[in-house]
């Protein structure tokens, strides 16, 4: 009976990798049924880029911003946001209305541009464009 006792009390020197197994494939189920979740995403149609080159008209209007922040209308300097404002009502009442174009230093802050989009919006303006320089080819 001792011989019995001592049988029963060794211990067992290998790793019983059984749970170790379904942890994994229970892993692996959930990580399938997903990923395909994630990936799918509502079926839309992405626009092509497309380089267009625009003939810039006598009438459009020029807005730069510097990297300080300052605006120009072409090559006059605008003072304040009134002054932006007004000159852009003015031409807002042309028929055709003439298209303002926006250039922006890469340095400047945005503040800067978000001015002078809320000026064409209180103007009335329809057609404002943002003037950016292409990618490099290749």
């Amino acid at each position: 009976m001792i011989k019995r006792l001592v049988e029963k009390e060794e211990v067992m020197a290998t790793i019983n990798t059984t749970p170790l197994v379904d942890v994994m494939l229970v892993l692996l189920i959930i990580f399938l049924m997903t990923i395909p979740v994630a990936v799918q995403t509502h079926s839309v149609i992405l626009p092509k880029e497309v380089n267009q080159i625009r003939v810039t008209k006598p009438e459009d209007i020029n807005i730069s911003i510097n990297q300080s922040g300052k605006i120009f209308w072409n090559d006059y300097l605008i003072k304040n946001d009134r002054e932006l404002t007004d000159r852009l009502k003015e031409i807002s009442s042309k028929r055709p209305q003439p298209d303002v174009h926006v250039r922006g230093d890469r340095e400047a802050e945005y503040e800067a541009v978000a001015k002078i989009l809320l000026a064409c919006q209180r103007a009335g303006i329809s057609k404002v464009g943002f003037l950016t320089e292409p990618p490099p080819k290749g």
